[in-house]
């Protein structure tokens, strides 16, 4: 059994900043390695959307173009958690954001092939 855990959300004043963690937790005796890690969000009255991910290595990492330069990803493998910088905050940020797990192959962008998500975190960035 994987199980996700987000933390972090808030409320924020616009331009500020918030970090999201996520936790990944293996059931005693498996072993879960090699995964994309992913950050969606779903705002009030709209479908969930991509918003980055990044690969085990952390040599790769992607990014909708609505948070480019904005917001951060990362991951601390040995502490099985990653990690969603968000700066410069905009009221069009507010949403619930999840992460989720999926095998390093196919459309990252895509929440189809995540299998895993954690709860989400509340974010709300006030104008």
């Amino acid at each position: 059994q994987v199980q996700l855990a987000e933390s972090g959300g808030g409320l924020v004043q616009a331009g500020g900043s918030l970090r999201l963690s996520c936790v990944t937790s293996v059931a005693s005796g498996r072993t879960f390695t090699g995964y994309v890690s992913g950050w969606f969000r779903q705002a009030p009255g709209k479908e969930r959307e991509f918003v980055a991910a990044i690969t085990w290595s952390t040599d790769r990492t992607y990014y909708a173009d609505s948070v480019k330069g904005r917001f951060t990803i990362s991951r601390d493998n040995a502490k099985n958690t990653a990690y969603l910088q968000m700066n410069s905050l905009k009221p069009e940020d507010t949403a619930v954001y999840s992460c989720a797990a999926r095998p390093p192959s196919g459309d990252y962008y895509s929440e189809r092939g995540y299998d895993y998500w954690g709860q989400g975190t509340q974010v709300t960035v006030s104008s």
